[in-house]
């Protein structure tokens, strides 16, 4: 897995823009980490976290670019997810859009 997506309401991604930097929505600074999806998973999280909301923005990441302060982490019914411990960065972001990605 080389990308990681990361779903954000329109007033995290432009705080993210603007500050180019991007610390955790309340539930990523509650747990301690930037809770990710991979591909298979980001359609199934936002259906589950982020129904009926609208102005999303599902960026995209390379995880190579976060490094060891990336982890897959158990999740729902065990699924690996990934979870940022640190700051994600705008430089690592690849794509992003205001739609589920494509293939994912």
């Amino acid at each position: 897995m080389s990308l990681a997506y990361k779903i954000l309401t329109a007033a995290q991604w432009a705080d993210f823009q603007a500050t180019g930097v991007f610390k955790g929505a309340p539930v990523d600074l509650a747990d301690g980490y930037i809770h990710m999806s991979t591909a298979a998973q980001v359609a199934e999280t936002a259906a589950r976290h982020f129904a009926g909301q609208t102005g999303l923005v599902f960026a995209t990441f390379d995880l190579a670019a976060l490094g060891d302060a990336v982890r897959l982490e158990p999740s729902r019914g065990g699924q690996l997810f990934p979870h940022l411990y640190g700051d994600l960065p705008m430089d690592a972001v690849v794509a992003f859009s205001g739609t589920v990605p494509d293939g994912a």
